[in-house]
């Protein structure tokens, strides 16, 4: 989901998420509206990813990534073998392997990013919300994770929807996009939104105008 500043992308996404009540329309997941499942299946459905700071970062990365299997765990929290197997799994995807016992005050941004997107994986959800995954990060590691969230939406079949400014880079890496603009808000593949012009007016004409030959935007001099 890409769009200007302000336009509510973060708020859609809270919305799906089920932490902001819609303020208008339905949510259904297979049919049920949102607000009517019950808070276990909601967390078994859908994981996020925000832009909140971490209440602690004392936690060792794979105790940070072991919180996603909180929904499945009983009260005390015991991990079952299915639940350290989801844990392995998602370190292993996210290439954490070498820094599973280091503490996450420790990490780079782009590592920690990759720890949050492990403990969303370890929940083990149809659905995956993030919002602006790349933020604060150079551009080798959002092109990182760009491409380490298109892998897992393609290796396990989930369902990864995500805010971002990083337009040129989703017109590249991924499916389908949801251009938020108040108005019609098109979605399609990135190739058909280009061709119909929806990215000519996404921003301010004597600002930056969209060339469709590159896929690029280009300041207006």
């Amino acid at each position: 989901m890409v769009g200007s500043n302000g336009i509510g992308k973060s708020t859609l996404l809270r919305t799906l998420g089920n932490i902001h009540p819609s303020l208008s329309g339905e949510i259904k997941i297979n049919g049920v509206p949102l607000p009517q499942l019950a808070s276990e299946k909601v967390a078994t459905t859908i994981s996020l990813v925000l832009t909140e700071p971490l209440a602690t970062k004392n936690l060792t990365v794979s105790e940070l990534v072991a919180l996603g299997r909180q929904p499945y765990t009983n009260w005390i929290g015991t991990l079952t073998k299915t639940d350290i197997q989801k844990i392995t799994e998602a370190i292993k995807m996210l290439d954490l392997g070498e820094l599973s016992q280091k503490k996450c005050h420790t990490l780079s941004d782009g590592q920690l990013q990759r720890v949050l997107i492990a403990r969303a994986l370890a929940q083990d959800t149809d659905i995956m919300l993030l919002d602006e995954p790349t933020t604060h990060l150079d551009l080798y590691h959002k092109v990182g994770i760009f491409k380490l969230l298109r892998s897992i939406a393609h290796k396990t079949n989930k369902t990864i929807f995500f805010t971002s400014h990083e337009i040129e880079m989703c017109l590249q890496l991924c499916d389908t996009l949801l251009i938020l603009n108040g108005a019609d808000n098109p979605f399609g593949r990135p190739s058909e939104l280009t061709k119909n012009g929806h990215l000519d007016t996404l921003f301010p004409s004597d600002t930056v105008v969209f060339d469709a030959k590159t896929n690029s935007f280009r300041i207006q001099k």
